[in-house]
């Protein structure tokens, strides 16, 4: 199990020192389900970092990152990165996450561990070198695809809680279930997520919607009873009201449904968030009428505007990223409108422009959006939106629009008119932007610059 070079230099390191050392956690885990793993977790019984400084020696590695306070360190070698520390036991206060460590044992250390699968460590030392040492059936539980605490549940969950939403992330990446004791201890225990800081929990949550298919790490979260306390916002999409025998879809089953079409299409984490957040303005805008049924008119507006508060309490990157997100969910109405309808000239240049960079993830986006129960409606609403795509395409080639900033700027404006910024200068820019939109004039400086005089005499404005 231990071909690596890297593990017969750590177990020189263990003879020189004189001290016991072991690989725990995920690399064997993953070594066991045949997975590639570059991070070495060594746990060592005695001083973590007394051993990370002679293994730095042994491969002369030029830094050593420790961490007193914790009594780790870590050590780049090659393209391994070896994370030492000492072996403990921990013990919690009941309102912290932050345990009270000491020294501890192997097996004290295997016991804190999270999971089954994650409490099997390999030998580094000469005696018994590339050892397996399982003490909670950990390789049995990978065999059978099971997710469980080596010990109670209670005790698991209580002392850390951010291991209820671990537990969920490894059977959503690794396809694993939760075993049923394990699974009622999360829910009985959901509420103690609370104490965990939110920068923790969307790590975790970014890692379930990185998975193959995150759909069923949100169920998780829903059935379980975790999802009302991370994302509310989410949790009030599910259900279904029904008035005069007229029911909507489950907007919350929807939202995973088009979730997972993207996971099977793009690797783009955000435009994972946008699946996610393209109909949360629907539940605040729910409406219904005898004569129309049920309406969510404006939910998308309703969702982009609901975007920064979501991104802000849930600690995601208040940058490009939930701008990229606001635009898209903001968008994403958009094309279904042109789909349904004989389409101008006019309506595609705006969303070529509107969505502009975002264009071919806003059109994947929207195909991933077509859910339904009935596969011959599915395949013909994908087949309008492929036509969509062409037309598209052949439009914006034609005029030039990909990426496209108006042929005027502002400063050319007031630096022609002697115009101070204002209202005139910006009735002048947005009629040339109208104008090429409308198809009223090219898409290049010369038309649009005898378009600006134009609008200007109209308006009385002297150059």
């Amino acid at each position: 199990m231990l071909k690596d070079k890297v593990f017969e230099i750590l177990k020189t390191c263990s003879k020189q020192t004189g001290l016991e050392a072991y690989v725990v956690g995920g690399f064997v885990r993953d070594t066991l389900l045949n997975r590639a793993c570059k991070d070495i977790d060594v746990v060592v019984l005695g001083e973590g970092i007394v051993f990370a400084k002679a293994f730095a020696k042994l491969v002369n590695a030029k830094d050593v990152a420790t961490f007193e306070r914790f009594g780790t360190a870590m050590v780049r070698y090659q393209d391994w990165e070896v994370e030492f520390v000492g072996a403990r036991k921990e013990s919690y206060n009941r309102n912290s996450r932050k345990p009270i460590v000491e020294n501890g044992s192997l097996a004290d250390d295997q016991v804190r561990r999270d999971f089954t699968i994650n409490a099997m460590s390999f030998s580094l030392n000469e005696y018994n070198y590339g050892a397996l040492i399982d003490p909670f059936g950990g390789q049995a539980d990978l065999q059978q695809k099971i997710i469980q605490t080596p010990t109670n549940p209670d005790i698991t969950f209580s002392d850390d809680p951010l291991r209820m939403m671990r537990a969920i992330r490894f059977a959503t990446q690794l396809g694993f279930q939760i075993a049923e004791k394990t699974f009622e201890s999360i829910a009985k225990n959901a509420k103690r997520i609370e104490i965990i800081s939110p920068e923790r929990v969307i790590d975790e949550l970014n890692k379930i919607m990185r998975a193959p298919v995150p759909s069923l790490g949100y169920k998780l979260l829903f059935q379980s009873g975790l999802l009302k306390y991370i994302f509310p916002e989410l949790q009030a999409m599910y259900g279904v009201e029904i008035r005069n025998g007229q029911g909507h879809k489950d907007n919350f089953y929807h939202t995973l449904k088009v979730l997972d079409n993207v996971a099977e299409k793009s690797d783009n984490l955000w435009l994972r968030w946008v699946a996610v957040l393209h109909d949360i303005g629907k539940p605040a805008t729910k409406r219904f009428d005898v004569n129309d049924g049920w309406t969510f008119h404006g939910h998308e507006d309703k969702g982009a505007k609901m975007v920064l508060d979501i991104f802000r309490k849930l600690r995601l990157p208040l940058n490009e990223k939930m701008k990229y997100v606001q635009k898209l969910v903001a968008l994403h109405q958009r094309p279904v409108a042109l789909v349904n309808l004989e389409v101008s000239d006019s309506a595609i240049r705006r969303i070529v422009v509107d969505a502009g960079e975002d264009l071919d993830d806003l059109l994947l986006f929207c195909s991933c959006d077509i859910t339904s129960r009935f596969p011959e409606k599915v395949q013909r609403y994908k087949e309008n939106y492929r036509l969509l795509a062409t037309r598209i395409k052949e439009v914006e080639e034609k005029d030039n629009l990909r990426n496209w900033q108006p042929p005027v700027s502002g400063e050319l404006i007031m630096k022609t008119f002697g115009l101070p910024p204002g209202i005139k200068v910006g009735q002048i820019k947005n009629a040339i932007r109208e104008a090429i939109l409308e198809g009223e004039i090219p898409n290049d400086e010369a038309a649009a610059l005898a378009y600006m005089h134009k609008i200007a005499a109209e308006l009385q404005v002297k150059g």
